[in-house]
């Protein structure tokens, strides 16, 4: 016999989003029922975020052992012991596996059922034996790997983001399919811990600024990872020497392949169709106020299938609070300050639009500056030769939208979504004093650079010129 229980909230899903949700409204007073039929934290802290930037920090470790004949030490390879790389990497899962716990919630007053919920109906959902009955439902399900349908995959052992940091020893030769930020941040790390890596897909970083793009891939290709574009896989198959990838011109053998080719909304367990909630196979449908088809129910982050960041969850989080614990009613998502990164190094981020988009949106009526890595004197002093920042504004100078790579570009793009944020204009950034030697002057400068043409005028010379004869 079911058990009924009712509640302000309804939050299916304890990962980065759901979890800000029930927290937050709950320390608010409401009444508020989590529901996880998997790991609390979901993804980001147990398959993505956490462990993967465990796993390149370990990377950028050992690298450090390999490269410092510049500044006057002796290179030599580093001795990697894996197993304890895998200890690192889970000991700092279990370091944050406190603050996501089902014991932290209900401390907070959250009433966690360890099920996967499913609708009932348009205002029910049942976690086991039990239903729910809410007056709002917030789907905050995430989204699992995709693996595409590649010819014989069914019949190969493969790793996805989920499997691969349960691994115990370096991989011989690591093969990787797909050319996206989580192939190439893994590509990049395994490279460093040891192991050969390949690297196949159609095409990289495809929604990247080329020119930025091609920076940091010619930097992995330094480091001696294998890239495979425009290949076509034709077949996959095992034997007694490992994985062949079997593509147009030639055969790729591996010790093993990860599958890193995207990601799915995890909507099958939900029985949207019984709640009149609207969703394809990229995921639910929502508006600008994040509510589904069924005004009781909304859906945040990865589940509607743009977008899948922890940070875009997070925000999109903010938004269902204000909404429908304070009332505010005409909150709406609005993404143009959302940044991205690949954790490679040097890193690439960026923040609203790229020069492509710009052009599309503006035609010419926007002003493309830019600002080599290799004239910052930081950068000189660590020996750092390649990174560029990209900034596009509109002729009046409002910033549009900014790329960067280079040495902690996910870093320096902080202040820039901040500027995009608030709309200002690059006189703005022009004007902040930044210490001497960082960086982040790169960021300055770039700035500055708007000014140079009109600055060095022949009309601000004549200008110059008749103030000095005014005395």
């Amino acid at each position: 016999m079911s058990n009924t229980i009712k509640a302000d909230i309804c939050v299916i899903g304890a990962g980065s989003g759901g979890l800000s949700v029930a927290a937050g409204a709950a320390q608010l007073g409401k009444n508020v029922v989590l529901l996880e039929g998997g790991k609390m934290g979901g993804d980001c802290l147990n398959y993505g975020c956490v462990p993967s930037k465990a796993l390149i920090a370990a990377g950028n470790a050992a690298q450090k052992f390999r490269s410092p004949e510049k500044f006057g030490v002796t290179p030599q390879n580093p001795d990697i012991n894996y197993e304890k790389v895998h200890d690192h990497i889970h000991s700092v899962i279990a370091e944050i596996e406190p603050h996501d716990s089902v014991e932290r919630f209900e401390g907070l007053g959250v009433n966690v059922i360890q099920r996967y919920g499913e609708f009932e109906d348009p205002n029910t959902v049942r976690a086991g034996d039990t239903l729910i009955k809410a007056k709002r439902f917030i789907i905050a399900t995430g989204s699992s790997p995709s693996v595409p349908p590649l010819p014989n995959i069914d019949k190969v052992p493969y790793l996805t983001n989920e499997s691969i940091f349960d691994l115990k020893e370096t991989p011989k030769h690591l093969i990787v399919i797909g050319g996206g930020p989580i192939g190439l941040e893994l590509a990049q790390s395994y490279k460093r811990l040891g192991s050969a890596v390949t690297v196949i897909a159609l095409g990289f970083l495809e929604n990247e600024d080329p020119e930025l793009k091609d920076i940091l891939l010619k930097s992995l290709k330094k480091e001696g990872i294998n890239f495979k574009e425009n290949a076509a896989i034709k077949d996959i198959l095992q034997n007694e020497k490992g994985i062949n990838i079997n593509l147009e011109t030639e055969v790729v053998t591996g010790s093993h392949l990860l599958i890193a080719t995207g990601r799915k909304p995890n909507i099958e367990k939900l029985s949207l169709e019984k709640a009149n909630v609207e969703f394809s196979k990229h995921g639910i449908k929502v508006g600008e106020n994040l509510r589904t088809s069924n005004k009781s129910i909304y859906a945040i982050g990865d589940v509607t299938g743009w977008a899948g960041f922890t940070h875009k969850a997070g925000y999109d989080a903010g938004i269902i609070i204000r909404r429908i614990v304070f009332g505010m009613f005409w909150a709406k998502a609005n993404y143009k300050a959302l940044p991205h990164a690949t954790y490679t190094s040097p890193s690439l981020a960026g923040v609203g639009l790229s020069e492509k988009e710009a052009r599309a949106k503006h035609g010419d009526q926007i002003t493309v500056l830019r600002w080599d890595f290799a004239e910052n004197d930081r950068a000189k002093a660590m020996g750092i030769k390649d990174g560029l920042i990209k900034v596009i504004t509109s002729k009046k100078g409002l910033i549009l939208g900014v790329s960067i790579v280079g040495e902690n570009a996910d870093e320096l793009l902080a202040t820039w979504t901040l500027a995009i944020n608030e709309g200002l204009k690059i006189g703005s950034m022009a004007n902040v004093i930044s210490p001497y030697p960082t960086l982040g002057e790169v960021s300055k400068r770039a700035a500055s650079s708007y000014y140079t043409e009109s600055l060095f005028s022949d009309r601000t010379k004549k200008i110059v010129k008749w103030l000095s004869f005014m005395g």
